[in-house]
């Protein structure tokens, strides 16, 4: 809640940190919309240039890092967001 800028970055925007910046809402919670073709996606939140694993994840994998990417299955018909 207390960093200055958050980015989610993931194999749907290339692990590009620039291209999908998070904005702090009302309640401090950082939130971006992100709408997604059906499909399987491992991402990232950048907080401040440290990389975090999404706590609330359902799945996640090991990445070549030592950590682990969160990942999001959007299933046909689902908002992807």
């Amino acid at each position: 809640p207390h960093a200055r800028s958050v980015a989610v970055a993931g194999t749907f925007n290339k692990w590009d940190l620039s291209r999908t910046p998070m904005q702090p809402d009302a309640s401090g919670a950082w939130k971006a919309i992100v709408r997604l073709p059906a499909g399987r996606y491992e991402y990232r939140f950048v907080a401040d240039g440290q990389w975090l694993t999404d706590p609330n994840a359902e799945e996640s994998v090991q990445n070549t890092f030592g950590s682990t990417n969160s990942v999001l299955v959007v299933e046909q018909g689902d908002r992807g967001s």
